[in-house]
């Protein structure tokens, strides 16, 4: 396996096989109630607590669209740069599960409800357009329950009926890193917009991997199969390498590839069969008798792009004009959303390339040692501004921050309470530094010598012996400017 620049390429002797990745992914709509009911979303709650008699399949039950999941899966899909469809049409995809009650699944075929759009990804190697062939809504199953009983499965009914978008993308990505990016994107629009939560740990967003492969520079694409249900992006790009590697043996092997759903077992690291790979016409899709056409208008879609917040891109442009960040540091600034919200409540107040130093670095490092998101940040928006203007203002040395940043992890106490409370204001009186200075050199003549000699890198040594005295304290930009000053002088003693 190799990549070259930004090609991810599998290699068998002198073929090279390039990979060719479309995603399905499933996001749930972020909504108090699901899309045909009234029952809670709630996540965590008991086991079938949550469900109605529309959730529950019983005979006569009617289902009623929730307004407000249509008007999030169009908010959606203007973020996406997507046409919003004024006519679609609910389907029935018939399949029988056990925690499928209806016997068939409430989605959308050939009219979704949003058609294409885009998403543009920040690869190291430059920008990259996802085409977006489709975002339908669509009613979520139940769970099947295999490890509580050892005979018996159960099922849990609690996400029968909860609201889903299923957006498809092209056949566009072409390795695990752009699925990484991709997914992460895709989830920040919709973090950006409110739409989907994107919790990956509670089953708000999985995705459907196809996978195919095909010789570098051929035309034509290879047979995909499908890994089902993936539910983590360290998993997803697992599996792709996994797939990938072995279609590309079976080809290698001169053997037929079949078209087949497959699932990923994560302990194993491989993908296995699941069943042969269904068509449409195996779903027998027809529109839902109990559910007419839904129609918007456009001064409805109108409506719901004044709601439209701003979003990645947007954003991260107006940092690089704005705040003059470089691409890399808008790109991880506009990220996730609380993020961006964070560091545009420091800068309000405080410097931008020192808060964006000690945000990218020192904050990002806390929040990843502890496991955290920004929104669960120890140190506030407010105190870490407070702490620039201290290391601004030449009250404390960046160094002494590090240790005031320190304290402020444990409890999110006021920088300047701390600096006086420990005493840690930096020494910046010129007379007091001269007499430091003046005694360091004094008590060590013999580098003083050296230094003259032409070891220009003692100078560090001085710097050393000059904050080890002041308890870190001396001001290290005029300690510089007055050791020079005073080095010069005396080397104009000894010639």
């Amino acid at each position: 396996m190799t990549k070259n620049n930004h090609e991810f390429l599998i290699t068998r002797k002198n073929n090279h096989y390039e990979v060719v990745i479309g995603l399905e992914v499933h996001a749930q709509i972020k909504s108090n109630s699901k899309l045909f009911s009234s029952s809670s979303t709630k996540f965590g709650a008991e086991p079938n607590t949550q469900v109605s008699l529309v959730d529950a399949a019983f005979p006569g039950m009617l289902p009623v669209i929730n307004e407000f999941c249509v008007k999030q899966a169009i908010k959606t899909g203007i973020g996406l740069k997507a046409k919003i469809n004024n006519k679609s049409v609910f389907d029935r995809k018939n399949y029988f599960y056990a925690d499928l009650p209806q016997g068939y699944q409430i989605s959308q075929y050939k009219h979704p409800i949003v058609g294409e759009g885009k998403v543009i990804l920040d690869m190291p190697y430059g920008q990259k357009e996802i085409g977006i062939e489709r975002l339908h809504l669509e009613q979520d199953a139940g769970k099947s329950i295999h490890d509580i009983d050892p005979e018996n499965t159960l099922v849990d009914l609690n996400r029968s009926g909860v609201a889903l978008m299923e957006i498809v993308s092209k056949p566009d990505l072409s390795s695990p890193e752009e699925v990484n990016i991709y997914i992460k994107k895709l989830r920040s629009i919709m973090r950006y917009l409110g739409t989907c939560d994107g919790n990956m740990q509670e089953g708000s967003l999985r995705a459907d991997v196809n996978v195919s492969v095909k010789k570098k520079g051929e035309e034509k694409l290879g047979t995909r199969c499908e890994i089902k249900n993936v539910n983590s992006i360290k998993f997803m790009q697992m599996a792709i390498i996994y797939e990938a590697n072995r279609q590309v043996d079976l080809l290698e092997e001169e053997k037929t590839i079949d078209q087949e759903t497959r699932l990923f077992d994560t302990k194993k690291n491989e993908t296995r069969s699941m069943r042969s790979k269904e068509d449409a016409h195996d779903y027998r899709y027809f529109p839902d008798p109990d559910l007419l056409p839904l129609e918007v208008t456009n001064d409805f879609i109108d409506s719901i792009k004044l709601e439209i917040p701003e979003l990645p891109d947007e954003k991260k442009k107006r940092f690089i004009e704005k705040f003059k960040l470089t691409p890399y540091e808008a790109t991880i600034l506009v990220s996730d959303i609380e993020t961006s919200k964070y560091f545009e409540e420091v800068t309000n107040n405080s410097d931008i390339k020192l808060a964006t130093n000690w945000i990218t670095g020192e904050l990002f490092a806390l929040l990843n040692e502890k496991n955290l998101e920004i929104s669960e940040s120890p140190i506030s928006s407010r105190n870490l501004s407070k702490l620039i203007n201290l290391i601004k203002n030449g009250t404390i040395s960046g160094k002494i921050a590090k240790t005031v940043f320190e304290i402020m992890t444990h409890e999110d106490k006021d920088p300047e309470a701390i600096v006086k409370e420990k005493d840690l204001k930096q020494e910046s009186n010129p007379k007091e530094l001269e007499k430091l200075i003046d005694k360091i050199i004094n008590d060590n003549q013999d580098k003083v010598k050296e230094y003259k000699a032409g070891k220009d890198k003692l100078f560090g040594f001085f710097v050393g012996q000059i904050m080890k005295v002041s308890g870190g304290k001396a001001n290290p930009k005029l300690v510089n400017e007055i050791l020079k000053d005073k080095l010069s002088r005396w080397l104009k003693i000894f010639i």
